[in-house]
């Protein structure tokens, strides 16, 4: 599978799952839904994926932890906040370049229809 067709694998689900749920819940309980979904495609998802810092040739846990990794490509930042501010982008952003991917994807799940929570966001590398 491509990295598009991929990505439009993920919003499908993700898109399933908010029918399913709507808004409200816990962040948690959507990335568990969601893992859910992605795994009955037989995809590789990697949750709370630990991110060091590699400064020099040190390896520093700084806290940052990646929400999902799909299939080792796309990144998914999920979040349930009433609106996506420039630092949760700044925050995928951050993950796309020190993991080395090119596609990510912003998922705010308290929104009243799930198209208008999708952020894509492309690392130029």
């Amino acid at each position: 599978m491509d990295i598009e067709a991929l990505g439009a694998a993920i919003i499908g689900a993700a898109i399933q799952v908010h029918k399913v749920l709507g808004p409200g819940l816990m962040e948690s309980a959507y990335q568990k839904c969601l893992e859910y979904e992605l795994c009955k495609m037989d995809l590789r998802i990697d949750c709370e994926l630990i991110l060091p810092i590699h400064y020099g040739t040190v390896r520093i846990d700084a806290g940052y932890r990646i929400d999902m990794l799909v299939e080792g490509l796309i990144i998914i930042e999920n979040k349930t906040v009433e609106h996506i501010l420039p630092i949760h982008e700044a925050q995928l952003l951050t993950y796309l370049k020190m993991k080395g991917c090119r596609l990510g994807y912003l998922l705010n799940w308290n929104v009243p229809v799930m198209k208008d929570g999708i952020k894509r966001m492309v690392n130029n590398l």
